[in-house]
């Protein structure tokens, strides 16, 4: 289930690191690589009146598993992205309550 939003990022570059990424972060939650889904919109960024690059932002939107897990799944994401050859990265989590997520209609926390 996380689903994770790649900003900043070539869609090729993501293709690069994208099967040991997921390999990576399915062990650390000790589930299967069909759980995620690897998602990069096409945006435009904006500043003060010209185009700009956007710096590479991960968004992960996951029900929480705690601190240790939320810790090794940001280091995994990080080393891989840097291993592309980028300086830097930023990794944010947005988490789904249980209760607030539905799947055909039914509650998740059920």
């Amino acid at each position: 289930m996380p689903q994770i939003m790649i900003r900043g990022i070539s869609v090729d570059q993501v293709k690069q690191i994208s099967q040991p990424l997921v390999e990576e972060l399915a062990e650390i939650c000790s589930c299967g690589t069909d759980n995620f889904t690897l998602e990069i919109p096409q945006a435009t960024y904006i500043c003060n009146g010209d185009e700009i690059a956007m710096y590479p932002f991960i968004e992960v939107k996951w029900f929480e598993r705690g601190q240790e897990i939320r810790d090794q799944f940001a280091q995994a994401i990080t080393k891989q992205v840097l291993s592309l050859g980028l300086e830097e990265i930023e990794v944010a989590f947005l988490t789904y309550e249980e209760d607030a997520y539905y799947i055909n209609g039914e509650s998740c926390a059920e």
